[in-house]
């Protein structure tokens, strides 16, 4: 009897101590705590993420629902029972898994007012850790959207236009090659914009937003271009003509265009047609050592750009050889 009695401590031993009992994870999602609201459009639209881990930081497996609402302040002071039972809901179909979630809601009703807005997070029992952080905004109305844009190539970059029926701020955002989603490029206040950074020869896209405080159009676009180089180079100016020894010197501005290639002189003897007696020149200067004493010369001079394009000759000067 004994022995058995030390067998049995010793088998207690060997399997340890009882614990305290395991109880079911309540799988209740942690609560939102980025929540953002735009006024964008006729909408108010919302974004928000839903945690990946429940209260207990275990992975969120299941979700049962989201409430989002919209609705004006209870006038005593905060109250979120007294909130959320004068606030609109806001339509959101049920993740299958946590994320990033947008929703919108028409903005109309709430127009001239503030309202607060919060989300939370169900189990399929339908249990939640709470509202999400709040925000409150002032709906205003809404901003009309830009008209009529439109994208050309220009010499100095590809330039938008559009229409706006009241001041605003514009956002002009682009997608390139290198840039496969549209990043913001940049902001302007009157309703046109130059990009100078743009190359000829790669495809773009544009899009386009007024915005005013907190209130945002709808994003106008895209409008796709790929400028090319069928442009003349600016026509050369300040072209003074002088006598030298035995030549007729002259000068004229630089071209600082980056596609210049070359200047071009042209020579009128006695009124008659002009004909080119220089070409492949990268200085803005020429000696015109082939003159007669006593004729009288016109010259005028051109540009040329990489792409073989001429501009249009330069005013002419005169000048009469001694």
């Amino acid at each position: 009897m004994r022995l058995l009695a030390v067998m049995l401590c010793a088998l207690l031993a060997g399997c340890g101590s009882i614990g305290e009992p395991l109880y079911p994870a309540l799988r209740i999602p942690s609560p939102v705590g980025d929540l953002t609201v735009v006024e964008q459009g006729t909408n108010l639209d919302i974004h928000f993420t839903i945690p990946p881990l429940t209260t207990e930081g275990l992975p969120l497996k299941e979700i049962g629902g989201v409430d989002l609402r919209v609705g004006p302040s209870p006038p005593n002071g905060w109250n979120a029972e007294e909130w959320a039972r004068g606030a609109t809901s806001v339509d959101v179909p049920t993740p299958e898994k946590p994320g990033p979630v947008q929703a919108a809601i028409p903005a109309s009703k709430f127009v001239g007012s503030e309202v607060v807005v919060a989300v939370r997070v169900t189990n399929p029992k339908g249990r939640d850790a709470g509202w999400s952080n709040l925000k409150t905004f002032e709906v205003k109305p809404p901003l009309a959207d830009p008209t009529n844009f439109q994208v050309a190539a220009t010499r100095e970059g590809v330039a938008l236009s559009w229409n706006a029926s009241t001041p605003s701020e514009f956002r002009i955002f682009r997608k390139s090659e290198l840039q496969p989603k549209p990043v913001l490029l940049a902001t302007a206040t009157e309703p046109n914009y130059v990009d100078i950074s743009a190359e000829f020869g790669k495809a773009y896209q544009y899009s386009i937003q007024a915005v005013r405080d907190t209130v945002e159009s709808n994003v106008m676009g895209p409008q796709d271009i790929t400028p090319n180089n069928v442009f003349p180079p600016a026509v050369p100016s300040g072209l003074t003509a002088s006598v030298g020894i035995g030549a007729v010197e002259l000068a004229w501005n630089r071209n600082t265009e980056p596609d210049f290639k070359e200047y071009r002189v042209l020579r009128s003897e006695e009124g008659g047609p002009f004909v080119e007696i220089a070409h492949g020149l990268d200085a803005p200067i020429y000696s015109d050592r082939a003159i007669q004493n006593g004729k009288h010369y016109r010259y005028e001079v051109l540009a040329i750009a990489q792409n073989d394009r001429p501009s249009a000759p330069c005013a002419p000067v005169e000048i009469t050889a001694p």
